[in-house]
C-alpha cells in the first residue's frame, strides 16, 4: 500500500509542477536573467550528473574504466568528432579497460 502512495503522490507532484510551470507569466520568463539561467541550467545539470555517476559509488569516489572512458569521449569531442562516434570511442575505451582488468 505504501508503493501506491508514493506514485499518487509523485503523479500529483509531478502535475502540480507542470501546472506551476504553464502558470508563470510570459513576461517573467522573457527576462534576460531567466534567460540565461534556462539557457545554462541543463548543462550544469547533466554536467553534474555526468560526474556523479562518473566518479561515484554509493558514498565513495572511485577511478575505473569509467573515466577513462569519460577522458575519451571528451578528447573526441575537442576533436570535434560526430556524436555517435563519441559515443562509440567511450563505449570502446570503457571495455577495453574493463577487459584490461580496470
Amino acid at each position: 500500500m505504501n508503493v501506491w502512495i508514493a506514485i499518487g503522490l509523485t503523479v500529483v507532484g509531478c502535475y502540480a509542477v507542470k501546472l506551476v510551470g504553464l502558470l508563470v507569466p510570459a513576461q517573467a520568463l522573457e527576462r534576460p536573467l531567466v534567460r540565461r539561467l534556462s539557457a545554462l541550467l541543463p548543462v550544469a545539470l547533466l554536467a553534474a550528473l555526468t560526474a556523479q555517476q562518473t566518479f561515484s559509488t554509493g558514498h565513495e569516489l572511485v577511478l575505473d574504466a569509467r573515466a577513462a572512458g569519460l577522458a575519451a569521449a571528451a578528447a573526441a569531442l575537442l576533436a570535434r568528432a560526430p556524436f555517435l562516434l563519441v559515443v562509440a570511442a567511450a563505449v570502446a575505451v570503457t571495455a577495453g579497460v574493463r577487459a584490461l582488468g580496470g
